[in-house]
């Protein structure tokens, strides 16, 4: 299927225009707009602008309330409890971790759990912002409210959703964080929409159809009789979303993917996200020093291929980044019309984009 090269400034206005018009603040718009482009940006087009009709959707049932950034339940020294009370994820994400950081900074550590907020968008994101920041921070999230979408290994039927973890380190250089954000399972399932959106198969060993078994086909995430998508590292990346879905689920108060928690037309994350002033256990300048020189021998290992050398996590996004700010952000065909049938739902007339050249 064909793709369009879409100028990201021009996404934004997109973005921006759609989300005024369904009743957000200025502040509101920024902080949405600016995470879905972001995540396009950086490659992560599963969680991109191509959300919004699903947005769309639940803010018409009413599964997630514009203008609300959720409030602080409590407190205890470095531990909060943040509820985000059905506001747009990003935005109830946003408010928990620039606590979270607030306390950190004073007392080395802090833990937030987030509970209730709608979906919270690309993790690394807040990864991001903890980097930024000087601070290193861990974040674990599951999912609710939702259809079950990964199979647990040795099964054979979806009972838990893609359940990410992010871990996020200042880098060698205030400009290169260290930034490992990734599904538990083998893709998150907006790649998934993104590969039925351009008709294209996924890779064997991805995904088990609604009999359990293994399929390359997109659709059968989208059939009555659901399939699943498997996990990554087979038993490894199964425990790992198992830990995510129990810390993220149950201990930050969110609730775990119970049958009474499945099918409601929506998304809830639950984050555990803490944090730590690295500034409290070591020099903060040798521990620059160390980072960088570790960091350069590493990627010094000689490529198995000349035009791939050795990155460190979130080289690939800065990379993508650069690129697509200078080329274009690519969107297929299907996903462009799902997004304009979205705003003119809510009467926004999104006119056909103006194209970078190929």
């Amino acid at each position: 299927m064909p793709l369009m090269l879409i100028d990201h400034a021009e996404l934004h206005r997109m973005a921006s225009r759609i989300f005024e018009a369904a009743g957000s603040s200025p502040e509101e718009v920024r902080v949405i707009a600016d995470h879905l482009l972001e995540a396009n940006l950086r490659g992560h087009d599963s969680h991109g602008v191509g959300l919004i009709p699903t947005y769309l959707q639940h803010l018409a049932n009413g599964t997630v309330l514009a203008n609300r950034k959720g409030r602080v339940v409590s407190e205890d020294g470095p531990l909060i409890v943040y509820d985000g009370e059905r506001a747009w994820g990003q935005v109830a994400a946003r408010e928990a971790v620039m606590l979270g950081i607030a306390r950190a900074r004073q007392t080395g550590v802090a833990v937030v759990a987030l509970r209730n907020p709608h979906h919270i968008g690309r993790v690394g994101t807040y990864g991001e912002i903890c980097a930024d920041a000087g601070l290193v921070s861990f974040h674990f999230v599951n999912v609710t409210d939702a259809r079950p979408a990964v199979a647990p290994w040795r099964g054979t039927d979806a009972r838990f959703s893609t359940n990410p973890v992010c871990i996020a380190i200042p880098g060698p250089a205030p400009e290169r964080p260290i930034i490992l954000d990734m599904a538990t399972s083998m893709i998150a399932m907006g790649k998934v929409r993104v590969a039925r959106n351009k008709g294209e198969q996924l890779k064997p060993g991805t995904l088990l159809d609604g009999d359990g078994k293994p399929t390359t086909d997109p659709n059968a995430m989208y059939r009555q009789s659901r399939g699943a998508v498997l996990t990554f590292g087979e038993h490894k990346g199964y425990a790992l979303a198992f830990v995510c879905e129990m810390l993220a689920g149950a201990l930050c108060g969110s609730g775990t993917m119970r049958p009474e928690r499945q099918g409601r037309g929506t998304a809830t994350n639950g984050m555990l996200t803490i944090l730590i002033d690295p500034s409290r256990l070591v020099d903060r300048e040798w521990l620059r020093e160390e980072i960088a020189a570790m960091t350069a021998y590493i990627t010094a290992s000689p490529p198995a291929h000349p035009d791939e050398p050795v990155l460190i996590p979130g080289d690939p996004e800065r990379g993508t980044r650069a690129q697509r700010i200078a080329n274009g952000v690519p969107i297929d065909d299907e996903t462009w019309r799902e997004i304009t049938a979205a705003a003119r739902s809510i009467n926004v007339l999104i006119e056909t984009p103006r194209l970078k050249p190929q």
